[in-house]
Parts: C-alpha cells; structure tokens; sequence
C-alpha cells in the first residue's frame, strides 16, 4: 500500500498520477479556489487539532514532537472516524494526501501517509 499513499502541495497543482486527492489541512488553502483545488475531499476532521497545529508552528525543530502527538491524536474519537476513512480510500485507490504547508515533508500530510502505510504506528 505504501507506493500508492503519496504527499505533496496543493499548489502544485493536480496530476493524472494523484489517484484521491484529499486536502488534509483544518483551514482552507489561502488564494487557493475550489476549482483549482482540483479535490475529490477536504477532511478537516484528520487534520490536527487548532491546539496542536498552533503550538507546532511549522517548526521543523519540534517536528519529531509534533509527530509523536498527532499520531496519538489520530487514535482519539474526534479523528477516528476521518481517519478510517481515509484507510478505506487508501485500501482502494492511489491516494495523494495535500497541504498547504510550506514544508510537506514536515506537515501532518507526512505523517499521515507514514501512519497509513503501516510505518507510523
């Protein structure tokens, strides 16, 4: 499953290769429009929450922190429910998980492809 879970910028724009694109962010892309989104779903629900994404910052330095907190997150029951959903799409189809962070490799979408291919558990 891990080869069809990938990451990456919303605004990178859509590709054939994205199979579901879900925008995993809690706040909508700014300048970004619905049509340009090009997304079969936004899941707010996944995204961590307001409390948690402000205390990360986007602070690479605090990302292995940021990790270990989301990851217990996803398992309460305010994201259970988003997150099986998106194990069900993933089981299914390729998946591309989209932010709006500067830094992808460092964002929820990261981890969420990690967790759901197995790896972040």
């Amino acid at each position: 499953m891990a080869a069809r879970i990938a990451y990456r910028r919303i605004y990178e724009g859509a590709s054939p290769q994205d199979g579901r694109r879900v925008l995993v962010d809690r706040l909508w892309p700014r300048g970004m429009t619905k049509e340009d989104a090009d997304l079969d779903e936004w899941l707010r629900d996944v995204a961590p929450s307001s409390e948690l994404r402000r205390w990360y910052g986007h602070d690479p330095e605090r990302f292995a922190e940021f990790r270990r907190r989301y990851l217990a997150e996803l398992r309460d029951a305010r994201h259970r429910e988003a997150a099986g959903h998106l194990r069900d799409l993933a089981a299914t189809d390729k998946l591309t998980l989209l932010t709006a962070t500067k830094d992808a490799d460092h964002s929820q979408a990261a981890v969420l492809a990690e967790w759901l291919a197995g790896r972040g558990r």
